[in-house]
């Protein structure tokens, strides 16, 4: 069985550090899905006879990389999943850019239309019909010579919303060929990930923060290592 990178697991939760070509929902690649991979885990860990639940409590796009959370029980995923729309969870992702924004650190407010068919979402200023609005807070946590280092937290959740803004405002993600970045990362990832979720537990009540470890990659490690210091 191929292995899963685990941060945090209790009786309803359990938390993955997704890879950048890890898949959290079935497409047409056919590629297996990160949930059944957790299932094969939970099956032989616990000795389960028969099914095993893991249900998909929010969504990563494939080439990020970073936290994400599947739930163990029914009771939990909708629990979760109600958490989320609700924006009770709170979010942070890092992303690296070769063009830093003009402010070090900004609100920015768009209006996203997805294309299907592209699977892109393009951002426009002002509000069109069929758009969704899409607000995120940035700010600038650490710089190299060639790249700087953004904190995002997210307000809304729409399809390839990061990576759609930042394109917007001249500073598309490292590796995001799809949002205007002239090249791709070795590994066919992009240079964004989920660093933090924070939540109350559906169940115990108890404040969790979960945090994701950067990929194994000398450019990440560096920024980590600076925002640690």
């Amino acid at each position: 069985m191929e292995s899963i990178s685990i941060l945090y697991e209790d009786n309803h939760l359990i938390a993955i550090n997704k890879t950048g070509s890890d898949l959290v929902q079935g497409d047409k690649t056919g590629d297996e899905p990160l949930p059944e991979r957790v299932k094969a885990y939970l099956k032989e860990k616990y000795n389960k006879p028969g099914n095993v639940f893991c249900g998909v409590t929010h969504r990563l796009d494939r080439p990020t990389s970073g936290v994400v959370l599947f739930a163990k029980t029914s009771k939990a995923l909708a629990r979760m999943n109600e958490m989320f729309q609700t924006h009770e969870v709170k979010k942070t992702y890092w992303a690296l850019v070769k063009t830093a924004p003009a402010e070090p650190e900004a609100t920015l407010i768009h209006y996203l239309i997805r294309n299907e068919k592209q699977n892109k979402s393009y951002a426009y200023d002002v509000d069109k019909e069929g758009a969704k609005k899409a607000v995120l807070s940035y700010k600038t946590v650490a710089r190299s010579d060639n790249y700087s280092m953004l904190e995002v937290n997210l307000e809304t959740g729409r399809h390839h919303q990061i990576r759609c803004q930042l394109a917007k405002i001249g500073s598309p993600i490292k590796g995001d060929l799809k949002y205007g970045f002239p090249r791709s990362n070795p590994d066919g990832g992009i240079s964004l990930h989920a660093r933090k979720v924070e939540f109350i537990h559906p169940v115990s009540k108890e404040r969790i923060e979960i945090t994701a470890p950067v990929p194994q990659d000398n450019l990440w490690k560096a920024f980590e290592s600076m925002v640690r210091a």
